[in-house]
């Protein structure tokens, strides 16, 4: 039999069920369910169950962790003839597990809190409401109202009064001990890995913790939020290739955004000295385990500030962000741990360049020469850009961190102010954590003849279709407006999550990734 005509088979019988719901009088795709508590909620009223002697006399229940060591139906005996009572409960959840017995059933549900079982006997909820259990699924969404009790093994239950049936399913659930496990059909149906798949849900609700935390912190520190618009007539921000748009009423080609960082600083100069932004931001580039098309982007700028006040600002963003999902500060990576205990390390550019690559950073031709031995196209290239590219592909991924890489060479940072005594060095950092750049922050340029003039050599034989390859002069118009002197700071988002996670894919931290179109 093919899968096909199995899954026909599976529709048809739940169908046959949903069809014998309406002839009963129900309908199987529910109604307002109010007053419901979450399983969660639920559980914690386990204190509430206790054991009622005959003589109306009551005894504690053992705690969670005793319970595991012992034997509860012996306890019950000992303490003599009586029964278990607590407090009446309403829940609702997806079935999970369902285990006929004849008169009895015990179903699993669970929501996004947790899981419980329900104790079903026929005698207890009546033939009417047995008829309708019995048109039950695996998947099937129900809701309960019974006495949260325990069974003689000890299990926390809800002894069911009433079934409410609230939606029926049609298709049927992965299997339970193979689950969905090929990863392009988990994220192209997300759904069902949320609702089937161990782990998947938390994972998303610790994005989601990680995001409200990251917020919060930067407002506990004096910043507000603001929306900057997506579509720009200019890509800038960073080096990257753009998503092309049209507006058709203005008649005029737009771009989705590659960053936050130009109008965020436009809104420094009218004043607003402590301002964030996150959102979506869009580059048309690669996909890997690190690189989404539509990702993440938290940037932040603060007046009066320079690159060390957002090495503090960083620290406290993340050592927060991992308090919010009540992780320790080791985190587990894969088979290893990172230790993300503030203070992080701090190292400069040309400092890990040398440890890593045995080369003098400062000898142009040493590194030129290193580069071509290690296969890299040296030819027409800035001395700063192959330094850089060596970088990338030598220091990088050595770094486990958390490390602050210290102080770029400045020909390559045209948006950050150069270091006192010293302009070729750019006032910048990246964190590091495990290979991957999780930050990127500036003391943030603010002398608009010198912005212009490095946007000018940097645009200067680039192709039309780059990225910033036409100049910004509403931003440099800006800055003739004067800025405050500030410091800067990106965070990736998804990558952070990936990191706080456990993730080792960024698919695995996106709900909706992208995906070619489905044949």
């Amino acid at each position: 039999m093919t899968e096909n005509s199995d899954s026909t088979n599976v529709e048809e019988a739940r169908r046959k069920k949903l069809e014998r719901l309406i002839e009963l009088g129900y309908d199987p795709w529910g109604h307002r369910f109010d007053d419901r508590l979450m399983i969660g909620d639920v559980r914690s009223r386990a204190n509430e169950v206790v054991f009622v002697k005959e003589d109306g006399s009551s005894v504690e229940l053992p705690s969670e962790s005793e319970l595991i060591d012992l034997n509860f139906r012996e306890w019950s005996k000992a303490q003599g003839a009586g029964k278990l009572h607590g407090p009446t409960v309403r829940a609702a959840g997806r079935i999970m597990l369902q285990r006929d017995t004849g008169k009895l059933q015990f179903i699993n549900i669970e929501d996004w809190t947790g899981g419980i079982q329900l104790f079903v006997g026929k005698n207890q909820v009546g033939e009417e409401n047995w008829e309708l259990i019995k048109c039950l699924d695996l998947g099937d969404i129900i809701g309960v109202d019974g006495q949260l009790r325990r069974t003689q093994t000890g299990e926390l239950s809800i002894f069911a009064e009433k079934i409410h049936v609230l939606c029926k399913t049609l298709d049927q659930p992965p299997a339970k001990h193979v689950g969905l496990t090929d990863p392009e059909i988990r994220q192209r149906r997300r759904y069902v890995d949320l609702a089937y798949n161990e782990g998947v849900r938390n994972r998303f609700l610790n994005r989601s913790k990680i995001v409200q935390s990251i917020r919060q912190t930067l407002i506990d520190h004096g910043f507000v939020e603001i929306e900057g618009p997506t579509l720009h007539t200019i890509a800038g921000g960073a080096a990257a290739k753009p998503f092309d748009t049209h507006h058709n009423a203005l008649d005029i080609p737009l771009n989705l955004r590659i960053a936050l960082e130009l109008h965020l600083k436009r809104l420094m100069v009218g004043g607003m000295e402590r301002v964030f932004e996150l959102g979506r931001v869009y580059r048309n580039e690669g996909i890997s385990q690190k690189h989404n098309p539509e990702f993440t982007m938290m940037e932040v700028y603060q007046a009066y500030g320079d690159y060390e006040s957002m090495m503090d600002l960083t620290e406290a963003v993340i050592s927060n962000a991992i308090q919010s999902i009540g992780a320790s500060t080791t985190l587990p990576w894969g088979e290893t741990h990172i230790d993300c205990s503030t203070p992080f390390a701090r190292k400069t550019y040309d400092e890990l360049f040398a440890e890593n690559t045995g080369v003098d950073p400062q000898d142009a031709a040493a590194v030129k020469a290193y580069a071509s031995s290690i296969g890299l196209g040296v030819e027409e290239k800035h001395a700063d850009v192959i330094k850089n590219e060596v970088f990338e592909e030598k220091v990088e991924d050595t770094l486990t961190g958390p490390v602050f890489v210290i102080d770029y060479p400045a020909s390559i940072c045209p948006l950050t102010k150069r270091k006192r005594g010293n302009p070729a060095i750019a006032e910048r950092f990246e964190l590091f954590i495990n290979g991957m750049e999780i930050a990127n922050a500036y003391t943030e340029l603010n002398n608009p003849d010198l912005q212009e003039q490095l946007f000018k050599t940097q645009l200067d034989g680039m192709a039309d279709e780059d990225s910033m390859a036409k100049m910004d002069h509403d931003f440099v118009r800006a800055l003739r407006n004067g800025m405050p002197p500030a410091g800067g700071l990106g965070i990736g988002i998804d990558r952070l999550v990936m990191l706080l996670t456990n993730s080792q894919s960024i698919r695995e931290i996106i709900l909706f990734p992208l995906l070619r179109p489905e044949v």
